[in-house]
């Protein structure tokens, strides 16, 4: 970061006020960075809205191993999309309800099809993607 370009930014007061309240809250040292922050999420959304974009993401379920065939269901599916599945992660909530947590690599385009159709799976009560970028470029 040898060449930086500096820039000004005009706001009203009170949206200056807002934005220094909730980067102290979350603990940037300095107003620079947070809106760093920003662009790259920025950047990372744009990314995704490309189909063809290699990307990562996480996946979060949660469902009822309850629910007959569940558990064969989702694993079979893993296998099914073995090279966009690099890890995943197992959790016993309680005596019916279990979380897993999938890291997924691929096309954007892949992982949310592989996604929608882990989430729409019978017994899942609860999914969530959430979508990052593979940090080149940023």
């Amino acid at each position: 970061m040898n060449d930086l370009v500096r820039f000004g930014v005009s706001m009203s007061p009170t949206l200056f006020d807002r934005f220094n309240r909730i980067i102290e809250k979350k603990g940037y040292t300095n107003r620079s960075e947070a809106i760093r922050d920003l662009i790259r999420d920025i950047i990372v959304q744009e990314e995704w809205k490309a189909s063809e974009k290699e990307a990562i993401a996480s996946l979060t379920i949660v469902y009822d191993h309850d629910v007959r065939g569940v558990n064969d269901k989702l694993t079979d599916l893993q296998h099914h999309f073995h090279g966009n599945v690099i890890s995943s992660m197992h959790v016993h909530l309680d005596e019916h309800n279990c979380m897993e947590v999938l890291v997924l690599r691929g096309k954007t385009k892949d992982i949310k099809k592989i996604s929608d159709i882990l989430i729409s799976s019978r017994g899942v009560k609860h999914g969530k993607l959430v979508m990052t970028s593979i940090g080149k470029g940023l």
